[in-house]
């Protein structure tokens, strides 16, 4: 009698998404373990707050402790091998401080993708403003790659950013300020193509897609940076992980769903 083998036992990339939760289901945690799990990856998570909230509004948030956070992803090192991770929705300075501690401490530190969420789609508060000045020295010098779009970039370098050439400026400006490579998203710009800029320190390169019209937007950033983290955890290099996320989130855009009054990204296309 042949002896049964079981197929799903088979060495699977590992990402750990550190990060809000989404009730609605197309952005933070939901939307990065949707995108992982389409990209081939095992998404484990560490959840940061409880965010009450649809693509129109948020009602309200809830913060887990910091301490427990640091749990969720001491246990999910301990157990799996986590190569990438990403941050979304941190919130807060304890948890921005927990985090840094954590990734500067732990023996083998997974490449790490910043999503540097601070302002919802409907124009929700996601990050405390007592919080940017420690983001900003104490984690992002840690990133494999930020991906902050043209409101967070503002946010973070002081100034405004109004076109392709001003997008191109301010990556070289936080590639000079922090040392680590970012990706500049673009799609709050006006134009028939969402174009976002990527900069490593070296290549300066443009990623373009058609606009698509009338589609909410509501967890695409979520949904890239995950991408992003899913081709790092399966041994990508930064920018072939970058040119896959962007094909994938366009995708996602493209053959969004119609549920009631929005228009949800569709992860699973």
């Amino acid at each position: 009698m042949r002896k049964k083998t079981d197929s799903k036992e088979r060495d699977v990339p590992v990402a750990l998404t550190v990060a809000g939760s989404d009730n609605s289901g197309g952005a933070g945690i939901q939307a990065d373990l949707k995108t992982m799990t389409r990209l081939g990856v095992y998404g484990c998570s560490a959840i940061t707050c409880v965010v009450a909230e649809h693509p129109g509004k948020v009602l309200n948030i809830t913060p887990v402790p910091a301490a427990r956070v640091k749990d969720q992803m001491e246990l999910t090192v301990e157990a799996f091998p986590v190569h990438a991770m990403k941050t979304g929705m941190l919130y807060s300075r304890p948890i921005i401080e927990v985090v840094a501690d954590w990734l500067e401490n732990v023996k083998h530190p997974p490449q790490l993708v910043i999503d540097p969420v601070m302002v919802a789609t409907s124009g929700g508060l996601l990050l405390k403003p007592s919080a940017v000045k420690t983001m900003k020295e104490r984690l992002l010098p840690l990133a494999a790659c930020v991906t902050p779009n043209l409101d967070e970039a503002s946010a973070l370098l002081g100034q405004q950013i109004q076109s392709v050439s001003e997008m191109e400026a301010a990556c070289d400006q936080a590639y000079r300020k922090w040392d680590v490579p970012f990706l500049l998203k673009g799609g709050h710009l006006k134009g028939k193509q969402a174009v976002d800029v990527f900069y490593d320190g070296v290549r300066m390169v443009h990623l373009k897609s058609e606009r698509v019209a009338r589609v909410q937007t509501h967890g695409t950033g979520c949904t890239f940076s995950a991408a992003i983290a899913s081709g790092l955890a399966a041994g990508m290099p930064l920018l072939s992980a970058v040119r896959r996320a962007k094909r994938y989130v366009t995708r996602a855009i493209q053959d969004h769903y119609r549920l009631g009054r929005y228009t949800p990204l569709n992860h699973i296309q």
